[in-house]
């Protein structure tokens, strides 16, 4: 199974900028989508079906032009769960799960703490999550848990550590909780490949920060420890320029 992660900063302006294109190129069988900023009926359904996803479910906030997640599939999923059933974090479209067999995905796109009401909300947000991924696990314990997590955990996940520390997205309380995520039974399946420095998947759009580099690895491909054996690959697919994010994508094989 390949699957693709990419917070497209607007599904209607990415498909405008070659997005299913380049989608039709890389070929995954699932795409996690965040932050696709459109309802359904605001969308032309038979573009993603021409490019070989007739299987799509979108999970829009209910502020219209904010948020949202969608995954596309070529096949069809045995199940697929809208929201976590938690009010608040469902508000503004924000996890959708599709099964397939013994693996589950999950596209999940956590809030930004952009001030500190929003932060306050992060965290809440955070919190909960992992009591939900945690039960989910007992049920489904074979979860990836792919997309924008608004985190980077370690100074080597960003430019500028020093001049970060106290900017949310990198404060230590953030980086502390994605580590626990990690140890409640996940791996970070790009460091399980690559230790390097210098690999981003978010860019400022201002001082031509994409050009030089200077840029965030906020987007994660979570895999359970379950299913290390079956993971393949795990690359940042950079060179894809639809939004100020970039993709990822992970391989599992069979058992």
């Amino acid at each position: 199974m390949k699957i693709v992660s990419y917070n497209v900063n607007g599904i209607r302006a990415a498909v405008g900028k070659g997005f299913l294109e380049w989608l039709q190129t890389v070929d995954p069988d699932v795409v996690c989508l965040q932050e696709i900023k459109a309802q359904e009926d605001q969308l032309d359904l038979s573009l993603f079906e021409k490019a070989g996803y007739a299987h799509n479910y979108w999970y829009s906030a209910q502020k219209k032009g904010y948020s949202g997640v969608a995954i596309l599939s070529k096949t069809v999923p045995d199940h697929v769960e809208f929201g976590t059933g938690i009010e608040y974090m469902d508000f503004e479209g924000r996890n959708l799960r599709a099964d397939y067999g013994d693996v589950s995905v999950m596209s999940m796109y956590l809030p930004s703490g952009t001030n500190l009401e929003r932060l306050d909300f992060k965290l809440k947000y955070m919190a909960d999550l992992q009591k939900y991924v945690d039960r989910l696990r007992q049920e489904r314990p074979n979860l990836i848990v792919l997309g924008d997590y608004n985190i980077c955990h370690r100074a080597i996940d960003i430019h500028d550590p020093v001049r970060n520390k106290n900017v949310s997205g990198f404060l230590p309380v953030e980086r502390e909780w994605i580590g626990k995520f990690m140890d409640s039974g996940f791996i970070d399946s790009f460091r399980h490949f690559n230790k390097e420095p210098d690999h981003y998947t978010w860019w400022s759009y201002r001082a031509n920060a994409r050009n030089n580099n200077k840029g965030w690895r906020l987007d994660y491909g979570m895999v359970s420890r379950s299913l290390e054996a079956r993971l393949r690959r795990s690359v940042i697919l950079s060179e894809a320029k639809h939004s100020d994010h970039c993709p990822i994508l992970i391989e599992i094989g069979n058992p």
